[in-house]
């Protein structure tokens, strides 16, 4: 049974207007793709809680909205974005309004001759041989609904391409910005993250929005770590507390490759984001970190995937979560041993704070294992503030608000600490003492 098809067919009938806002680029290599992922758009169905992948998850809040395509450029003063970035890292920003690569607010002054930041849509327009050999290739859309709608719908986003050898020591900040006022738009960045083979970059994605009104993004980030190249990458999520925000990360790892996540989520009323990553020869290295936040009736969940596909390979995975009042949170993470991946070496690790009687969360790691000679372990864990800590702590003049900032930002540290950009680090700091240190006390 077909749900919601007065959505469906709102973005069908939008597709229309896309295509022909693509203008000359609706005859490049990329359009047969689009053409083939609008197709598989039509034949899904969006997901409804009966489906195992989104048991805990009901996205019917968002099929109440008809989303507008952003299809258009906006502009925005330099003074806009100001509050969005990090000190100290304003050096290498590279700035997407509503889905669009801005040229005027992008500056890269520590990019080293031969790495190339730029626009999604130029290198579709040129016909990039990256586009050629990576785009869609890694992202999967035939059975994900969103992954299809994102594809059909390829516009803009950002392209990275660091050549064989060389080494970026500036993070490259992405600011994703969503500037809607009233408009319920669709914004739908789509990435491309290249790293040859023996490079090392540092990327920085971050969703952050100037009105607090209704919108949805839908982002894919594809990412390829060559032989032996070193990608750290952050995804900082503080989208407005009305909007939907539905991310999918696939990674693609060569041998001897090193690849790290860490991802924080605060925003959004409705959060799903799916990474994934495979290992296709040995050697290699993953590491998923992340930390979540969520209050009111916000709804965070999470689905990852590590593919043992190659022997030899290690990954560590730790997820934290921190809920208040009725809000909700889903942890789902699979690490998959193939049969000839021997030696492998996996941890997964979800813990998670309840701060109210009402907060829920559901969480379920996951190891399929296939091989023999192999070394993985997972576990769980969910409860409240510990009652003795708090009573040493208040025991010891402090005030109740701030034994229990304590307690929480001693729960958080160890993935807070994983980051290695001390700008960002401090940042998510801060946040965290704004959020549970009352002023009167902290003082």
């Amino acid at each position: 049974m077909n749900q919601s098809p007065e959505i469906k067919n709102w973005y069908l009938k939008n597709y229309v207007l896309f295509e022909n806002s693509l203008n000359g680029d609706r005859f490049s290599s990329i359009n047969s793709l689009r053409k083939e992922a609008f197709n598989k758009f039509s034949e899904l169905n969006f997901p409804t809680t009966k489906d195992e992948e989104w048991k805990y998850t009901s996205i019917a809040p968002l099929l109440q909205h008809n989303f507008i395509p952003s299809l258009d450029k906006k502009t925005l003063a330099k003074e806009e974005i100001k509050n969005f970035l990090f000190e100290s890292l304003e050096s290498n920003v590279v700035v997407v309004v509503n889905g669009h690569y801005s040229e005027e607010l992008t500056a890269l002054n520590e990019v080293p001759k031969g790495v190339e930041v730029n626009s999604i849509a130029k290198a579709i327009s040129s016909n990039s041989p990256l586009v050629e050999k990576h785009f869609g290739k890694y992202a999967d859309f035939s059975k994900h609904i969103f992954t299809s709608l994102s594809t059909a719908f390829t516009k803009d986003g950002v392209l990275i391409h660091v050549p064989e050898g060389k080494i970026v020591e500036q993070p490259i900040h992405i600011l994703f910005i969503t500037a809607s006022k009233d408009e319920k738009l669709l914004i739908q960045p789509r990435n491309l993250f290249v790293a040859e083979k023996n490079s090392q970059v540092t990327i920085i994605e971050h969703f952050v929005s100037i009105n607090s009104g209704i919108y949805f993004t839908n982002t894919v980030t594809e990412i390829v770590v060559g032989e032996n190249a070193v990608v750290d990458h952050l995804r900082l999520q503080e989208e407005s507390k009305s909007a939907f925000h539905i991310g999918r990360m696939d990674i693609d790892q060569e041998r001897a490759s090193n690849f790290s996540s860490h991802f924080i989520s605060l925003g959004a009323s409705l959060a799903r984001n799916d990474f994934n990553s495979k290992f296709n020869d040995e050697g290699g290295e993953c590491k998923l970190n992340g930390l979540f936040i969520t209050e009111d009736n916000q709804l965070f969940d999470v689905h990852t995937l590590i593919d043992h596909a190659k022997p030899h390979c290690n990954s560590h995975e730790h997820y934290k979560g921190i809920l208040n009042h009725a809000s909700r949170g889903v942890f789902n993470g699979k690490v998959i041993v193939r049969p000839d991946a021997q030696k492998t070496n996996a941890f997964q690790e979800n813990n998670n704070i309840i701060l109210s009687q009402e907060a829920l969360v559901n969480t379920k790691p996951q190891l399929e294992i296939f091989a023999d000679d192999v070394k993985c372990s997972h576990g769980a864990t969910i409860g409240q503030l510990d009652k003795d800590a708090m009573f040493y702590l208040k025991s010891r003049g402090l005030g109740e608000e701030t034994a229990r900032a304590i307690l929480i930002h001693a729960f958080a540290i160890d993935v807070i600490q994983s980051i290695k950009v001390k700008a960002v680090r401090n940042y998510i700091e801060e946040i965290l003492s704004g959020k549970f240190n009352p002023s009167e006390e902290s003082k």
